[in-house]
């Protein structure tokens, strides 16, 4: 018999309430979510005061090295001339190129340099020579370092990592050397950076994506080489699009592109030049000479053409190309695991598929391609070392003790990394502020100017680096300057000297004439056949003016 103890009133009922009903089950552990993303605050630019001061200091040290000295480094081209020939014949209504339009490039490009050097040109018409039309590069050169920033930050690097891009965009001694010149590759790298700024907007409009699609068009219309990136710009659209409207962003960004790329085309077709005619020029003439260009070689081949032009940017910085690509290969191993890595997904693609065109044993390699990897190089370098940094740096790692040996061991690696560059950087920018390549270029032009008595009726063969200056001279555009290349590949100008060498009076040779005149008979023959009367520079870099005539009529031997 078991005794019991006295309970208050109620309590028993209140007792076997708490006995029948048994406690809540505990809940299973959480299952981690291998799914899971990482979504991280979008950056605005605009209201970002950091970022602002931060990029605004980083585009006044571009713009000032950059426009330092632009004049008179690196060595005017014959490329430039063309491009800026081609835009004065625009501005002067004269058509779409200083001589006849043979769908060599979309003209889209030089019709932007018309916009860019249209108000220096008529406030100043003398002024409309390359080394002058130089300035209006620094406009697309801060442009486009701003972008770089952006999409930096778009694309979730840290704040210190997008400076360190923008920075090595700019301030690379092969940057400023090739950001300097009258380039198309330059134009298009601008819209192209525009096209994955809005690719990865934080928005997440349909207009941005559509918008992205018409830049990247413009990009490919201002050097349609720039098609080969459009892959990694889909990349880039498909991760930071919202799932639920993706396919609509994919789709208005490809529309937008084709609505503005077969444009091109449908000019050509209207024209009646869309295929190979009698009496007329075509597209698919053009696209089939660039095609069959003869190639220069295998890139890391010695001795081929492809390999000088390695060297040749390799001799003004190793640090961004072989360090860009170092970036690349370490974003593209960590893809798996790292954040920062998926989020550089699109420039590493766009720098692996520029490298692989550029290893193309058969390939023509121009020494400006490169201007188009730079943005990309820049990402990837400066997302590898955002990558080294968070690794070594990040938090919750074990043993707390070691943060300050980890501290110490990043700042080291900053360090060396700035005792390597620093020294290199600065002699390679030192030599574009100071050095004078064009000298021998502007005694030519007043040479021409002063001491030929008619130029209105003299016939001068030059290259387009000097063309526009003859023009400004008062030498007959086309026909009295007449683009050397010209006198023995165009027929209408051909039919102007019926005489052949006989009908040049002076030769302009610089070392582009030189070198190319074996391949053109009119411009060979006029070289053999007449004497220099003035040298200016020294060495294979010098001009001499040749006088195929003397005057009274003989030939100069």
């Amino acid at each position: 018999m078991s005794a019991t103890l006295p309970t208050p009133a109620g309590a028993t009922t209140a007792a076997a309430t708490a006995t029948l009903v048994p406690p809540p089950l505990a809940a299973p552990p959480a299952r981690p979510d291998k799914r899971r993303v990482t979504v991280r605050p979008a950056v605005r630019f605009r209201s970002s005061r950091p970022d602002l001061v931060l990029c605004l200091l980083i585009l006044a040290a571009i713009v000032l090295v950059q426009g330092w000295n632009i004049q008179n480094y690196p060595t005017l081209s014959d490329d430039e001339g063309t491009y800026l020939a081609q835009a004065w014949a625009i501005q002067q209504g004269e058509g779409l190129a200083h001589y006849t339009y043979w769908y060599d490039h979309p003209p889209l490009g030089w019709m932007q340099i018309a916009v860019l050097t249209w108000v220096p040109s008529l406030i100043a018409p003398e002024s409309m020579t390359v080394a002058g039309m130089r300035l209006a590069m620094l406009l697309v050169s801060a442009v486009s370092a701003v972008l770089v920033y952006v999409l930096a930050r778009r694309l979730w690097l840290p704040r210190w990592a997008a400076g360190l891009a923008m920075a090595l965009f700019g301030l690379s001694p092969l940057s400023v050397v090739l950001q300097r010149e009258i380039f198309l590759d330059n134009l298009a790298v601008m819209w192209m950076l525009l096209a994955f700024g809005l690719a990865a907007s934080p928005n997440r409009h349909l207009w941005h994506h559509f918008g992205a699609g018409l830049a990247a068009a413009t990009a490919v219309l201002t050097k349609e080489t720039m098609l080969v990136v459009l892959p990694a710009l889909l990349v880039t659209m498909w991760r930071h699009s919202h799932h639920d409207t993706r396919k609509f962003a994919v789709t208005g960004a490809i529309t937008g592109c084709a609505l503005i790329g077969f444009s091109y085309p449908l000019f050509a077709l209207l024209k009646g030049e869309l295929w190979p005619g009698a009496g007329h020029v075509s597209l698919w003439d053009g696209i089939t000479y660039q095609m069959s260009r003869p190639g220069s070689g295998f890139l890391l081949e010695e001795g081929t053409g492809s390999h000088g032009v390695l060297d040749s940017w390799l001799y003004y910085d190793t640090v961004l190309p072989l360090g860009g690509l170092a970036g690349a290969a370490l974003l593209l191993c960590t893809l798996r695991w790292s954040v920062t890595a998926r989020a550089l997904a699109g420039p590493a693609l766009a720098l692996a598929v520029l490298t692989v065109v550029a290893l193309r044993p058969s390939g023509y390699l121009p020494a400006m391609y490169v201007i188009q990897a730079l943005p990309f190089l820049a990402l990837v370098l400066a997302g590898g070392a955002a990558s080294v940094a968070h690794a070594v740096l990040r938090k919750g790692r074990p043993l707390p003790r070691l943060v300050p040996l980890r501290r110490a061991a990043a700042a080291l690696l900053a360090a060396a990394a700035l005792v390597y560059v620093v020294p290199r950087w600065y002699e390679g920018d030192r030599t574009a502020m100071t050095a004078d390549a064009n000298a021998p270029y502007r005694a030519a032009a007043r040479w021409m100017a002063a001491n030929v008595p008619d130029p209105a009726a003299t016939r001068v063969l030059t290259d387009d680096a000097l063309w526009l200056d003859l023009v400004h001279a008062g030498y007959e555009p086309g026909l009295g300057a007449i683009w050397f290349y010209k006198a023995d590949l165009d027929p209408a100008v051909a039919r102007t000297l019926p005489g052949g060498w006989r009908d040049v009076d002076y030769v302009v040779a610089s070392p582009t004439v030189r070198r190319d005149a074996r391949d053109l008979p009119t411009v060979r023959d006029a070289l053999t056949h007449s004497a220099p009367v003035a040298v200016f520079g020294e060495g294979e870099d010098r001009i001499e003016i040749r006088k195929t005539r003397t005057t009274d009529g003989a030939e100069a031997r």
